[in-house]
C-alpha cells in the first residue's frame, strides 16, 4: 500500500497547464479519489501568512472572550464554535476542534440575505476583519477557476457554474485542533463527507488528514507546502449523479511526538446559491447510472445536513 497520497495522486499546476489539460487532470483525480492537490493557485502568500497569524491569535484568547462570539444562535454559520461542539454524521464522539466561520455579506434587501446571517468580527484582533474579508475573496476567486475546469471536464460551458454559485452561501472556516492527550476520546475530526460543492483547503501540510480509498484503505494526504487540497462535496456528487464522488475523510490524532502541538487549517466550503435546485445533470444520467437522488434546493439540503452534524438543533 502507498505510504502517502503523493505516491499515487499527482500535484496539479494551475499555471503550467492548458485549460483543457488541467480540466482533464483535475476531473480524473476527482473521479479516482474525490480529491486533488493543486499548486500555483495564485493566492497571495503574504495574505495567507497574515491569516495564519491572526487565526492563532484569536484561538489563543481566553475562552470567555471567544464565547462572546458564540455562533449557536445562527446555526454555527458565523463566528465562533467551541471545542467539542461538532460531531461527524453517525459518530459517537464529538470532534476535538474549535473553529471560526466567515461568510458572505449581502447588501440589505437582497432576496438571499434571509438565508445568510451577517458576519461577526472579534474586536480583540486588529485587522482581523480586513484580512479575512480579503482571504474570503481570494478563495472565492480561485474556487471559480476550479469550477470552470470542472465544467469543462463535464462537457459544460466553461462559465456554467458562474450563476449557480453567484452569492452562494460559501464559508471560510478557521480551524484549530488543540494539543491532544494520550487518552483523548475520539479524534480531531471524525470520518465525514463535506456538504458543499467543493472544498479548498490550506494547511494540510501538518499531518493528520486522511482520505478513504475505493479499496477501503485510509491514505494520508500530505500536500507540498502552500498547495491547496481540493475535494468534491456532496452537492457536486448529487449534481453529477455520483460520477464525481464525495469521499470520506478524517483528521486523526497525531503521533506521540506531535501530541503537544496544535494543528491549524483553513478550509473554504464553496456553496451553491441557496435557491439553486440540485438535480442530476442530464449527461451524468444513463441506463448504467440511473438518477440516484431527488431534486432539492441548496438551502434545504444544507439545513438538513447541519442538523445531522449538530450545528442546528431543530
Amino acid at each position: 500500500m502507498p505510504q502517502s497520497i503523493l505516491d499515487t495522486m499527482p500535484t496539479l499546476s494551475m499555471a503550467n497547464s492548458g485549460k483543457a489539460d488541467f480540466a482533464q487532470a483535475l476531473g480524473e483525480s476527482f473521479h479516482r479519489f474525490g480529491f486533488a492537490m493543486v499548486r500555483d493557485h495564485g493566492m497571495d502568500r503574504a495574505l495567507i501568512a497574515d491569516g495564519w497569524e491572526k487565526a492563532e491569535a484569536f484561538f489563543a484568547l481566553p475562552e470567555a472572550a471567544k464565547q462572546t462570539y458564540n455562533a449557536a444562535a445562527n446555526g454555527g454559520q458565523r463566528g465562533y464554535t467551541a471545542f467539542g461542539t461538532e460531531i461527524a454524521k453517525d459518530a459517537t464522539e464529538n470532534d476535538l476542534k474549535e473553529f471560526w466561520h466567515v461568510g458572505r455579506d449581502l447588501p440589505a434587501g437582497d432576496p438571499l440575505a434571509a438565508t445568510m446571517p451577517p458576519n461577526v468580527w472579534p474586536q480583540e484582533i486588529a485587522g482581523f476583519q480586513d484580512s479575512f474579508t480579503r482571504l474570503y475573496a481570494e478563495f472565492d476567486r480561485v474556487g471559480g477557476l476550479l469550477l470552470s475546469a470542472i465544467a469543462l471536464y463535464l462537457g459544460l460551458p466553461e462559465n456554467w457554474f458562474a450563476e449557480p454559485v453567484h452569492n452562494g452561501n460559501s464559508i471560510l472556516r478557521l480551524l484549530h485542533y488543540p494539543p491532544v492527550s494520550a487518552d483523548a476520546p475520539g479524534v480531531r475530526a471524525g470520518a465525514h463527507e463535506d456538504i458543499n460543492l467543493i472544498t479548498l483547503l490550506l494547511g494540510a501540510e501538518e499531518g493528520g488528514l486522511q482520505l478513504l480509498t475505493r479499496d477501503g484503505e485510509w491514505l494520508p494526504v500530505n500536500p507540498p507546502e502552500g498547495a491547496l487540497v481540493i475535494n468534491v462535496g456532496d452537492m457536486l456528487q448529487r449534481l453529477t449523479n455520483h460520477m464525481l464522488p464525495s469521499t470520506s475523510h478524517r483528521v486523526v490524532n497525531p503521533p506521540p511526538d506531535r501530541r503537544g502541538f496544535s494543528r491549524y487549517s483553513m478550509p473554504f466550503f464553496l456553496h451553491l446559491r441557496p435557491d439553486f435546485i440540485i438535480d442530476a445533470l442530464p449527461q451524468c444520467v444513463s441506463a448504467d447510472n440511473p438518477r440516484r437522488d431527488p431534486p432539492i434546493s441548496a438551502h434545504d439540503y444544507l439545513r438538513q445536513r447541519l442538523m445531522e452534524i449538530g450545528l442546528i438543533k431543530t
